[in-house]
């Protein structure tokens, strides 16, 4: 299931390390139910990721996945200095991924490495309320990793999509069809399609729906709107069909969004 449309994962950090590796350190090799995120700064490690290995260096963010099967050494001339986090996100997400490779090379910046710092002041004082106060800067470490990723991949996309979706974002409660939008690119629907699905991930009716349900979701929130409002005013006239779309993108039903 896709991380940004999860606007409610809630991490569980229950172990953080200032990791200084000796020369023979290793991790022996089990299956974690976890999520491992780790900041390489200095030296070299090898990790065996379900059988396949991956070499991490300074700069490096090492990301091990929940139910992977996980395995690593260090190299005795480069030791590892590493900050891993180890989490769970709050239930029912824990098994949605972070979107990273297993690694991902020269992703730690200056302003990452301060709030790693940060964190780690906060998390060996343990003063009242540290909990809440490191798991606010972990999301804040996850927001700088996940706005860089966005940013990489935006800059990818084909500029006839990006004018799309910004149509979309202002016109969807409106019936557009991808007929519609194929003639303001000059495009044949059938090719805008294919588009369409390489550079968002989603085919047209999916991407579609899930804008309308956000939104829906944020107008039943906020305590204004009926469930039949919220769905008529996000291009939904069918209210079986909305309650179906909601729950199947969302996970629970459109009644429950107002107790949120």
């Amino acid at each position: 299931m896709e991380l940004e449309f999860h606007p409610h994962l809630v991490p569980n950090i229950f172990l953080f390390v200032d990791r200084r590796c000796y020369p023979d350190w290793t991790i022996q090799k089990s299956k974690i139910s976890f999520h491992d995120l780790t900041f390489v700064v200095e030296g070299k490690a090898n990790y065996f990721i379900n059988g396949e290995k991956f070499t991490a260096e300074a700069g490096d963010l090492v990301y091990v996945p929940g139910g992977s099967v996980r395995e690593a050494h260090t190299f005795k001339e480069f030791p590892m200095h590493a900050y891993p986090f180890n989490f769970y996100w709050a239930e029912p997400h824990n098994h949605i991924r972070l979107p990273f490779g297993v690694v991902t090379k020269n992703v730690i910046t200056k302003e990452i490495l301060g709030y790693i710092r940060d964190f780690n002041q906060v998390w060996m004082n343990k003063q009242p309320f540290y909990m809440i106060h490191t798991r606010a800067l972990f999301e804040l470490i996850l927001y700088r990793l996940l706005s860089n990723f966005n940013r990489q991949s935006t800059t990818q996309t084909d500029p006839r999509i990006t004018k799309l979706t910004a149509y979309i974002a202002e016109h969807y409660s409106e019936n557009i069809t991808i007929g519609d939008l194929a003639e303001k690119v000059n495009l044949h629907p059938v090719y805008l399609g294919k588009l369409f699905k390489k550079n968002t991930g989603l085919a047209y009716k999916e991407y579609m729906n899930r804008i309308r349900i956000n939104n829906a979701e944020m107008m039943l929130s906020a305590g204004d709107f009926t469930v039949t409002e919220a769905a008529e005013r996000c291009g939904f006239y069918d209210i079986s069909y909305f309650s179906n779309v909601f729950k199947e993108i969302k996970g629970y039903p459109p009644s429950a969004a107002k107790k949120l």
